[in-house]
């Protein structure tokens, strides 16, 4: 079976239309397996997308190599909140209404063992594009690519296919990226926004050259799979990205903050972080998660 199909798919479709996601908390005392079971049994892994934390993990009383917890990056001249938690659902659609309806009727299945903690709206925006205008996750990789960055192989067994996702919440404050001169927003992304085209003299801190993922060794690939989200009039992006592990993430977020030359990121002059989370992704099989790498 080809890793694509032990994969959730909607780790490696387009960018839906809607998304919602929903994080929960483990209940003091409550037994989550039958919980998870149930969980598995509807979920196929297509228009709802599951990620466990390690913390939950754990209290299943299993240890799964390369599963850790977000601590933020060593040295990092940033902010870097780490906000773990058990459960990741990320709904996926065309529909708001029916994103609605569908993560009231999760909460219900989950409520014997789980709380919804938080609830983030999130949606496409001009096919692929950021709040800020500047087109989105330009430099994912495709095709066998795509599966080798963000899928666990073959030879991980049990794990083969499912992957490990990493998640930020950024806020912009878009008052301080509206005030900057357009060539100003281009060098802090480090590309023209009209063209999408890369900026050759962008400064050090231009986002492209923090974070170009064949300049790290041993290259840094991820699949970013992100989302722009709006609450009143502040919004930011649903930052998500899968891996076979959590290392390329980790190297460009230490390039990011400055902890590996001391030169951040120009994104942090106008947007930061307001939560980060590890999460492992379970695979696929007969159509519903295959959680017996757990016991479940």
């Amino acid at each position: 079976m080809s890793l694509a199909r032990l994969a959730q798919p909607g780790i490696l479709e387009p960018i839906p239309a809607q998304g919602r996601y929903l994080t929960c908390q483990l209940r003091m005392g409550a037994q989550p397996r039958a919980v998870l079971r149930a969980l598995a049994q509807e979920v196929d892994g297509r228009a709802t997308v599951v990620g466990l934390g390690q913390s939950l993990v754990r209290e299943l009383g299993v240890e799964l190599p390369g599963l850790r917890t977000f601590r933020g990056i060593e040295g990092a001249r940033t902010k870097l909140p780490a906000t773990p938690t058990d459960l990741l659902v990320w709904l996926r659609g065309t529909d708001r209404g029916d994103l609605l309806i569908r993560s009231r009727h999760l909460e219900a299945l989950l409520a014997p063992a789980f709380d919804v903690t938080d609830i983030t709206d999130a949606f496409s925006h001009d096919n692929g594009r950021d709040l800020t205008g500047y087109e989105d996750g330009t430099e994912n990789p495709k095709g066998d690519a795509a599966l080798a960055a963000a899928l666990l192989p073959e030879s991980a067994g049990a794990l083969a296919g499912s992957s490990f996702a990493a998640v930020q919440r950024w806020r912009h404050h878009m008052s301080r990226f509206e005030a900057m001169p357009r060539q100003q927003q281009d060098h802090t992304i480090g590309r023209e926004r009209d063209s999408n085209e890369e900026i050759d003299d962008a400064p050090d801190s231009a986002h492209v050259k923090r974070t170009a993922q064949e300049s790290f060794e041993p290259e840094a690939f991820v699949l970013r799979r992100s989302m722009p989200w709006a609450e009143g009039n502040e919004g930011g992006l649903v930052f998500t990205a899968f891996g076979h592990s959590f290392d390329a993430f980790e190297a460009q977020l230490r390039r990011m903050s400055g902890a590996e030359d001391g030169i951040t990121d120009a994104l942090y002059t106008f947007t930061e972080p307001e939560t980060g989370a590890y999460f492992w992704c379970p695979p696929v099989r007969d159509g519903q998660l295959d959680l017996r790498a757990l016991g479940v």
